[in-house]
């Protein structure tokens, strides 16, 4: 098969996105498939002539009206074009007489543009996006969502039919095993982690993932553990002010360790090592570092929600992410049988392997062909 991939515009710098089409792309080639990736050109977005205030509508300009030219004299070379992102799915009006697919990770920002989230406030640019998303999504010939919660939510919200709404869970975008003992350690030494145990976090700052929880979280279980080895390390994009100032007024400064954009073989360093890895998100569109921990063999604390409590499986302890003293507490209650998770970790991280979402893909593709050729013969 000829696959176009549909991938992000690099200056919205979306880590996931990008490592779920690189992901693609690999695999897709190692099984044969002839495949090429378009994204956006920024064009404008780079340019350092303007204020960084007009950096969205320059990036708006990019992606809005000088990509789809480009978008329009590729697709014919395809046999399928997959958008491997919802948030691109603005596009899949140029798609319509070509087999196409659509990956919906969370709807979490149309929620949000709906009202949804009272907490979370959506500007008017945002509300008008998230329109043109739920339009193209509208117009998409096949959907896959990453977990139940997001098919769900996506035929609440849209007018496809179920049928076209189907089911394929991210795999595992990295190889993460255990670490050697003495490998971890030399790396956790070189990233400038003191000795004794820590709780792991791995999460950006969008307010669904609750860091400012997890640092309160962190604050109840010290009071009580009452034991001066224990650290919370912080994974993922730099701290907000909000979260500094919590260290500093819960006197947690040497307690809270920072590490800002972590390489995938540190992070399996990180994970190997932790007593546990805290995932206390209010919403999820999937949750990559449950399984990513589970892998390393990483006890996991995470939310009893979906899709938590489904990626998760049998092999996670559940909390309620706005209780904090509850859940300080059952951390303490679990950290003597912490050991016997490890295996059902190991098991459950097993179903989200990269291969089987690749292979459900050219399931997905293959169909999406057929129903195309079966329209244009019944036409």
């Amino acid at each position: 098969m000829k696959i176009l991939l549909i991938g992000n515009y690099q200056p919205d710098a979306i880590q996931s996105m990008d490592l779920f089409s690189a992901m693609l792309e690999n695999y897709l080639i190692q099984f044969g498939h002839q495949v090429r990736v378009i994204r956006p050109t920024p064009y404008l977005g780079n340019l350092h002539l303007f204020p960084n205030v007009f950096k969205k509508w320059l990036g708006y300009i990019d992606k809005l009206i000088l990509f789809p030219r480009n978008l329009r004299s590729i697709i014919s070379w395809a046999d399928v074009v997959h958008t491997c992102d919802h948030g691109n799915a603005i596009y899949t009006r140029y798609l319509q007489n070509i087999p196409h697919v659509v990956t919906c990770h969370d709807l979490l920002a149309i929620r949000s543009g709906l009202g949804e989230f009272p907490e979370y406030k959506t500007g008017w640019t945002g509300k008008i996006l998230q329109w043109m998303i739920v339009k193209g999504l509208n117009q998409t010939q096949r959907v896959a969502c990453v977990s139940e919660q997001t098919r769900n939510d996506l035929i609440r919200l849209s007018t496809l039919n179920e049928k076209a709404v189907t089911l394929v869970s991210v795999g595992l975008n990295y190889p993460y095993t255990p670490m050697t003992v003495l490998e971890a350690e030399q790396r956790l030494k070189a990233l400038g982690l003191p000795q004794g145990r820590f709780i792991l976090h791995v999460g950006a700052n969008h307010w669904y993932k609750n860091r400012l929880g997890v640092l309160a979280i962190f604050s109840q279980l010290i009071l009580k553990l009452q034991q001066p080895e224990w650290h919370l390390v912080m994974v993922g994009k730099p701290m907000t002010d909000e979260m500094h100032q919590f260290i500093q007024s819960h006197n947690l400064d040497q307690r809270v360790i920072e590490l800002v954009e972590v390489d995938s073989e540190n992070l399996r360093a990180l994970y190997s090592s932790a007593a546990a890895l805290l995932f206390p998100s209010l919403q999820e569109g999937f949750g990559w570092p449950i399984i990513e921990a589970q892998a390393c063999g990483c006890p996991v604390f995470t939310s009893n929600r979906p899709p938590m409590n489904d990626v998760g499986g049998e092999a996670a302890i559940y909390i309620d992410p706005n209780n904090h003293e509850e859940t300080a507490e059952k951390i303490v209650s679990c950290l003597p049988k912490l050991e016997i998770l490890k295996s059902k970790g190991f098991i459950n991280s097993q179903r989200f392997t990269a291969q089987n979402m690749v292979y459900q893909y050219i399931e997905l593709y293959q169909l999406a062909i057929e129903e195309r050729y079966k329209t244009k013969i019944t036409n």
